[in-house]
């Protein structure tokens, strides 16, 4: 069994590990500091090597370089309670072998450790240091870092990624993510709404089209793909895309070529593809409504955004997070209070984080606190008008005529509602129209 060294400030914590490895046959070596456990780096190798993150004021970052810069092929497992993307990523650059959320069950350890124990001899990929901009991606539950661990494992890649989760969970932010860690950083990231493009416009729109290719083409149209060369498109609302079209897209991610409407002859262009629904395309895979090879194709790597009201515990940074920026956008000096965490805590949030930011910054503008009572009324009116909204496949255009009667008809209001562009409703009704 492997040699531990094991890097934990908080003692009752630190000797439930210790104890839990060496019943399991580890040798271990504890410590509460990093000062130690660079110390002890620099006098011996550890295969495997278990720190906190947050300890003093160094960090467990400056363990891992420390344990890398004595042995390479050491397996560092970095264990948080406040797990962030700049972390997760910065561990990973710095060669982590795994990353870990508390609170977490021991045997999620002991798996991990087993892992690395498997894995000795090899060396993992390290990618190049660099310093991390801040990000909105938001959230320290252990679904959020595994999202994290996701995201930075295929930025590095030219992977086609499908991101998958109900409306205003954050789909757009973790395409960007993926994109500002990629190679491709430093040029275009164009997003593109599928829903809200006529399906007879989206082949121009996306592969160009000549001078008189169709009525009131009177000139070349430069499409999104050669626009974005060399950069990352993001296909929203992928599931929208009708079905004569997706052949279309499925041959450019085979080949990487265009041919502009009109035109003779094909281009190669470079340009990495992102996707999101809030749909379940198995299912309409299943219902012949969306191409097998076009949803294989798309799922390479595939993210599922978790609802909010599945890790309510990242409300506690992200009503903070959102007051402060609304504070500061209508100079506003608004305080959060204990009770009025508490009551967005308690709700299900069937907006998800949209919806959250959308309350934050309606209490910004009209409350001088947030309070349990404030919050509470706050919800009551937004509640008696989002109570139908929902975005599940099956059930999209029942709750659209129902926030559509809720707001009188009002399409402006009932887009806000909805959490989706004015467009894209407009589109979805066309659609609606057509069915009935």
């Amino acid at each position: 069994m492997a040699k531990i060294l094991l890097v934990e400030d908080d003692p009752a914590l630190q000797f439930t590990i210790q104890t839990a490895l060496e019943a399991n046959g580890y040798e271990v070596e504890a410590v509460s500091t990093t000062g130690e456990a660079i110390e002890r780096l620099g006098s011996r190798a550890f295969p495997i090597v278990v720190s906190d993150i947050y300890i003093d004021e160094r960090t467990g970052l400056d363990v891992l370089d420390a344990a890398k810069r004595r042995d390479a092929d050491c397996c560092v497992i970095l264990m948080t309670g406040r797990g962030t993307i700049e972390t997760v990523m910065a561990a990973t650059r710095g060669g982590a072998f795994d990353y870990i959320a508390k609170p977490f069950e021991l045997d999620v350890l002991l798996e991990a450790i087993a892992r690395a124990e498997d894995s000795r001899g090899g060396r993992e990929h390290e990618a190049e240091e660099e310093d991390l901009p801040e990000t909105e991606m938001i959230g320290t539950s252990a679904q959020m870092v595994e999202i994290y661990k996701t995201v930075s494992r295929a930025a590095v890649t030219d992977a086609t990624v499908l991101i998958e989760g109900e409306t205003g969970t954050g789909k757009d932010l973790v395409a960007r993510m993926i994109h500002r860690f990629s190679r491709r950083k430093d040029n275009a990231f164009v997003p593109v709404d599928c829903g809200s493009i006529a399906p007879t416009l989206l082949e121009s729109e996306l592969f160009g089209a000549m001078r008189g290719a169709f009525t009131g083409a009177d000139r070349d149209r430069v499409g999104v793909f050669e626009a974005a060369n060399r950069g990352t498109v993001f296909l929203d609302e992928i599931g929208d895309i009708e079905h004569n079209f997706q052949l279309a897209l499925l041959r450019f991610l085979e080949s990487h070529e265009i041919r502009p409407v009109g035109a003779a002859r094909s281009k190669t262009v470079d340009v990495r593809v992102l996707a999101a629904t809030n749909r379940d395309l198995q299912r309409m895979v299943n219902e012949s409504k969306f191409r097998e090879d076009l949803w294989h194709r798309l799922n390479v790597v595939r993210i599922i955004m978790p609802p909010l009201r599945e890790r309510r515990s990242d409300i506690v940074l992200l009503a903070p997070f959102f007051l402060r920026k609304y504070n500061e956008r209508y100079n506003r000096d608004v305080k959060l209070m204990d009770s009025g965490l508490r009551a967005l805590q308690e709700f299900t949030w069937p907006g998800n984080v949209r919806q959250l930011q959308h309350v934050i910054e309606r209490l910004t503008i009209l409350a001088d606190r947030i309070d349990e009572e404030s919050v509470r009324d706050a919800l009551t009116v937004m509640e008696s008008r989002e109570k139908s909204v929902d975005t599940l496949a099956d059930s999209e255009e029942e709750h659209i005529r129902k926030v559509l009667t809720a707001t009188g008809g009002n399409k402006s209001k009932a887009a806000q509602i909805l959490g989706i562009e004015r467009k894209t409703l407009y589109r979805k009704l066309e659609r609606m129209r057509v069915q009935n």
